[in-house]
């Protein structure tokens, strides 16, 4: 990462913070919702995107492992070993995966080639979009095979150039995984998609910022943690504002984002 001011590590590290809230309280998010906000400091998504691939890659597995793992109850004097319901629905992840896995692969190649402007312009344009979906609660949805095969392609190639592929894979993941298994169902998909990029990182000798995680990690940590707690209440209620709210402020951003990259200082 390029030298920055203290003012603006900061908003870098609040922002993480924000991250990680949002991933772990609604299971996606943690790119689409940060990484305007990030390009704003430093307009360069290669910059952050291995340090939200890493970050996703630990709490989605540390949360994916907590909802599975054994349960024990007592009987007497007996400790009763009893395994929970998976909470990952594995065979329409699998499902997913066959139709994701080429546009997947053909967004990273996007990614590692393309000059980081056009990639920030691309990644505000979307966002942009995605915003509007969330201000007037009119999100995208899948009524056929077909659609959701485009939804799934378009996800994919999306998440390949930069993360953001979450609204259009959520879509057809919520039509098809009940709801107390989107979460988990959902962390599973990112660990596998974040997996294959962070392996093109490497290949492509991106330089991972290994030295900024130690600081990071611990201000993801405290989002996800504060998220664990908020997921249990959306479970129930109505998002509907929320979403509003940060529909606005990503479309204040993304604009504000694509005058930047279009009128550079």
């Amino acid at each position: 990462m390029l030298d920055l001011s203290w003012l603006q590590y900061t908003l870098i590290a609040l922002i993480f913070i924000w991250s990680g809230f949002v991933r772990s309280g609604l299971g996606f998010g943690g790119a689409v919702l940060s990484l305007p906000f990030l390009l704003m400091i430093h307009n360069d998504p290669l910059v952050y995107l291995p340090l939200i691939s890493v970050h996703l890659l630990v709490f989605s597995s540390i949360t994916i492992l907590k909802s599975n793992s054994t349960r024990f109850q007592k009987n007497g004097n007996d400790t009763i070993q009893t395994p929970r319901e998976s909470t990952i629905d594995w065979s329409y992840l699998k499902h997913a995966m066959s139709i994701m896995i080429i546009p997947k692969l053909i967004g990273v190649l996007g990614l590692i080639t393309l000059p980081s402007s056009l990639m920030s312009g691309i990644i505000f344009s979307i966002v942009g979009f995605y915003s509007l979906t969330y201000i007037f609660n009119k999100p995208f949805n899948s009524n056929s095979k077909k659609l959701d095969i485009l939804f799934l392609m378009m996800g994919a190639y999306i998440s390949g150039t930069s993360l953001i592929g979450a609204p259009l894979i959520i879509t057809v993941f919520a039509s098809h995984v009940k709801k107390h298994q989107l979460r988990d169902t959902l962390f599973a998909l990112w660990f596998i998609l974040v997996a294959i990029k962070m392996s093109a990182f490497l290949y492509a000798g991106i330089d991972l910022q290994l030295i900024h995680h130690i600081w990071l990690l611990p201000c993801a940590a405290i989002g996800h943690i504060i998220g664990l707690r908020f997921h249990h209440y959306i479970l129930t209620a109505d998002t509907a504002v929320f979403y509003r709210v940060v529909g606005i402020a990503l479309l204040i951003i993304s604009i504000t984002g694509l005058v930047q990259n279009m009128f550079p200082q």
